[in-house]
């Protein structure tokens, strides 16, 4: 029977010793484990923290401009008119032919202005002769001075009467007043015309004005005589000079009107084109970069993303100064400053990201 009892606490010793054991082992297992689930994890926090590729910028000296959207006109445009009525007999050009100064754009025709003209000169010649006999008698004392001045006055009325002719002859061909371009002709051959009536609409295109309006608080920035760019609807991008600049303002809008003066021979910029004006204003700091790295927040604002040097990402809003070849200039940031040039749309500001800079694989 003590036997029996030795066996089976002998088998109960080794069983509660070898479940021991295990425990033993179990926790060294774990103690060691520990260590490695740590590293794991950290590496997991890196993998999950985006990557962005970046690029450090510094600012420098830059003209300070001034943007505005204007439209073409025209120099001058004037509406030809009859100042003498009668038919049209011809038209001298067609729409869209340019004209010199002088030339004949529509002949009226002469009616019975050719036989007054010859009356004219004639009766001017009867009261010449008449004036010079009363001259020659009064001199001898034949003549009052009264009948002289009569007789040259009627000399003088003639005159006029022959220049009043002579004028009406010339009304009977209309002339372009300055060089240009025939817009429009709405008289044709046969017309029956009024004093007053159109007969034509010439522009002049050379300098064609870019005509912009500049809010109130930008006004006093702008001077004539300023060099300005002009960038036009087919992308080419001009120079010309500010003429004019308004100093009322529209009571509507509270801006100022100016006028830029491009040199256009040949009329090749047309009057009524949208185009874009760039005024210089001064000297700023700004950077040089793509306008790929520009982004919108949440608000709508236009800005760039950056890091600072815990690697957190920030929103700058900015101002464009210049827009290059070179890329945009642009104003409102620090003076150095470390860009989000690639995956700033999939980061948020105050996010941690890991930075890699454009020239190497990591920072």
């Amino acid at each position: 029977m003590k036997r029996s009892y030795l066996i089976a606490a002998g088998i109960a010793l080794a069983v509660a010793g070898w479940i021991l054991s295990g425990q033993v082992d179990g926790n060294i297992e774990t103690d060691r484990a520990e260590p490695t689930s740590a590293a794991a994890a950290k590496e997991e926090v890196a993998v999950a923290l985006p990557q962005v590729r970046v690029r450090s910028s510094t600012a420098r000296e830059r003209v300070s401009e001034l943007v505005l959207f204007g439209r073409s006109e025209a120099e001058r445009m004037v509406e030809l008119r009859t100042e003498t009525a009668a038919r049209v007999v011809a038209i001298k050009v067609a729409k869209g032919q340019r004209v010199a100064k002088g030339d004949a754009i529509v002949r009226l025709a002469m009616d019975d202005r050719q036989a007054r003209l010859s009356e004219a000169e004639a009766v001017v010649e009867q009261h010449r002769i008449a004036y010079e006999a009363a001259q020659k008698l009064s001199q001898k004392q034949y003549r009052s001075k009264v009948k002289l001045a009569e007789t040259r006055a009627q000399l003088e009325t003639a005159k006029a009467a022959l220049a009043a002719i002579r004028l009406d002859i010339a009304r009977t061909v209309i002339r372009a007043p300055f060089a240009g371009v025939v817009e429009a002709l709405p008289a044709e051959v046969g017309d029956y015309l009024a004093v007053g009536d159109a007969v034509a609409h010439i522009v002049d295109l050379d300098p064609i004005l870019i005509v912009g309006e500049v809010a109130e608080r930008d006004i006093a920035k702008v001077a004539t005589g300023s060099l300005a760019r002009v960038r036009l609807t087919t992308g080419e991008m001009v120079e010309g000079t500010v003429r004019y600049v308004s100093r009322v303002g529209a009571r509507s809008t509270r801006t100022f009107r100016i006028e830029v003066a491009l040199a256009n021979p040949g009329g090749a910029i047309a009057e009524g084109l949208t185009a874009e004006l760039w005024l210089p204003v001064g000297l700023e700091l700004a950077h040089l970069v793509s306008p790929a790295v520009l982004t919108l927040s949440d608000d709508g604002v236009v800005g760039v993303k950056v890091v600072d040097d815990k690697d957190v990402v920030d929103f700058f809003p900015v101002r464009m100064v210049a827009d290059t070849p070179d890329g945009v200039w642009l104003g409102g940031l620090p003076e150095t400053v470390t860009l989000i040039t690639v995956g700033q749309e999939f980061v948020l500001p105050g996010q941690r990201v890991i930075p890699v800079p454009e020239d190497g694989n990591g920072s």
